[in-house]
């Protein structure tokens, strides 16, 4: 039996030898070629593989505008370099739409069977029936030093919790790894991250004070008192507080330099968030206006009319684009931050919300007494009834969508609770813009490019790209004022010279005296030129040296060139 085997075997090589199996298919196409071990070593041939459709949308979403025009460029190497770099633009758009194909989670909201409604499922009914791991962020602690203020870090890995009877906490909350705990033996109004996890911030009730992760004190900023808000503008490194008399100070805290304060005189700051974009302040006043703050400007960039009754709460979206404000008149309003036009959603809720918080998916949490209610994405549409609904043991005080997780933190006068909303958190990350799981040489790396990348407090303003515009009117001035004063064509000299009897002068010394005549009026207009110069530049040494003089001493003055210009 194996020897007949064997013989079909060989048969069967006799038959394929040397011959080609061609094939097609709708991913790949090409041919393979089987030899004799005996004839020539087997070699495996390239296969030609069709390139991947790439979405068209995908491609439109990363492109970075149209090729550049080489009709303006004069010589070969130059347009060849500027081809070569459309063709590395054109391929890094195409890789980028391909990535696409990887981001292959969604979010996942609850589906009520029919009949049925997802505000009637409890926090217990959705820790069953979810994973093991999904279930352990939901989680309570019960803590005695309250009310309680809290904030996420950028990555959404570590808590930082404050008690107003002094308790002071920062842990991971996903590992339940304890940071640092303690009793700062005053009362504590606020609390802020830093750009890293290792440092916060806490509004006690004197000053602001910094710390590390080991409740070691770093720094004490007594131009900040009586603080009332804190918050941090992560790509500016710039901590922004509101006090109890109406004055907001922003501290560059990688330099430690105080580079504004002014007074809002819109009375105590009670209502304080930022947009995410471009890093402008909101402020939500008694008189239903919320005002936008810029440090660079002593007025309210924009005023916005909200409401006729005054604002219990404001928060912004995460992209920048929808801010949603709620007021003593129970009513919801959802704007378009970029036009500041009438508000595209307004619907009623039962109870005027104390505190609000936009989930990176758009959900709005609103927390009215001590019921927590999460709305499914009120900007596309005004819902009829909540997504999800959740009574706490106590009056709440505080509560954020915590980033890349389907959780909502929210403090009350007892302590902190985690609950779970499904659909609330991004399901794909950066990893160059925050990384949940980034290790402690990714970190260290990750705050030097921050620094290095920093935004001066300048660029804060409602439109972030008007930085790159040129302002035309500024620019025609100091233009034509140069053209004025110091570049200035000599002017032209219409030379006669009396007639005389023939024979006394000819043509020659006629063109003789005419180039004298031009040489010395041009000499004479060089000389009121450098005059003109000297007579600016003096001026500018001048006022330089007295702004200078009345300016003080700043912090990095010691890497400034000491060469006298």
């Amino acid at each position: 039996m194996s020897q007949d085997n064997d013989d079909m075997a060989s048969s069967s090589n006799r038959d394929f030898v040397g011959n080609k199996i061609k094939f097609e298919d709708s991913k790949f196409s090409g041919t393979i070629v089987e030899t004799d071990s005996k004839s020539k070593p087997f070699r495996q041939k390239k296969i030609k593989r069709e390139k991947f459709k790439i979405d068209p949308e995908a491609l439109k979403r990363h492109s970075r505008g149209p090729a550049a025009n080489e009709t303006g460029v004069k010589t070969n190497l130059f347009k060849k370099k500027l081809k070569q770099k459309e063709i590395y633009l054109q391929f890094s758009n195409e890789q980028a739409a391909r990535t696409e194909i990887l981001r292959n989670e969604e979010e996942g909201f609850i589906e009520a069977d029919e009949g049925e409604s997802t505000i009637e499922y409890t926090q217990s009914q959705i820790v069953q029936n979810v994973d093991i791991t999904s279930a352990a962020k939901h989680f309570s602690l019960n803590l005695g030093f309250g009310p309680y203020r809290m904030k996420y870090t950028k990555n959404g890995r570590h808590l930082l919790i404050g008690g107003r009877k002094g308790h002071v906490a920062a842990f991971d909350w996903i590992t339940k790894r304890l940071h640092c705990e303690m009793n700062v033996t005053e009362e504590v109004v606020d609390v802020a991250w830093l750009h890293i996890e290792t440092m916060f911030a806490v509004a006690q009730k004197s000053w602001v004070h910094f710390y590390d992760n080991q409740g070691t004190e770093l720094h004490c900023v007594k131009q900040m008192n009586s603080v009332n808000r804190l918050e941090f503008l992560p790509h500016h490194f710039l901590l922004a507080s509101g006090n109890e008399v109406g004055f907001l100070s922003w501290l560059d805290t990688s330099i430690g330099e105080m580079v504004s304060e002014y007074n809002t005189r819109l009375g105590p700051v009670r209502l304080m968030t930022t947009n995410p974009t471009n890093g402008v302040l909101c402020l939500g006043g008694s008189k239903g206006v919320v005002s936008m703050w810029s440090p660079s400007t002593r007025e309210p960039l924009a005023k916005l009319l909200c409401h006729p009754t005054p604002l219990s709460s404001i928060a912004v979206d995460p992209k920048g684009t929808y801010m949603a404000t709620c007021g003593l008149d129970k009513s919801v309003k959802i704007w378009d931050i970029r036009a500041l036009s009438g508000p595209t959603i307004e619907y009623k809720i039962r109870l005027p919300a104390q505190h609000m918080s936009i989930s990176q998916k758009g959900l709005l949490g609103l927390a009215m007494g001590n019921v927590c209610e999460v709305h499914k994405k009120p900007n596309l549409i005004s819902p009829t009834h909540a997504y999800i609904m959740q009574k706490c043991d106590d009056f709440i005080h505080g509560m954020e969508f915590c980033p890349y997780e389907d959780v909502l933190g929210v403090t009350t006068r007892k302590g902190f609770q985690s609950l779970l909303v499904p659909g609330s958190g991004e399901a794909n990350f950066d990893a160059l813009e925050a990384n949940p799981f980034q290790t402690k040489s990714q970190r260290r790396e990750n705050e030097v490019h921050a620094l290095l990348d920093k935004i001066p407090p300048e660029f804060i303003a409602l439109d972030p790209a008007a930085i790159v515009r040129v302002d035309v009117p500024t620019f025609k001035e100091k233009v034509e004022a140069k053209k004025n004063l110091l570049y200035l064509k000599p002017p032209k000299i219409d030379f006669k010279r009396a007639k005389k009897m023939k024979g006394k002068g000819g043509s020659a010394n006629t063109a003789k005296v005419k180039q004298i005549v031009k040489n010395a009026k041009k000499k004479e207009f060089v000389k009121d030129i450098k005059g003109i110069k000297e007579k600016i530049f003096n001026e500018h040494k001048l006022k330089s040296s007295e702004s200078s003089a009345d300016q003080p001493k700043h912090v990095l003055d010691r890497f400034k060139s000491k060469k006298k210009i």
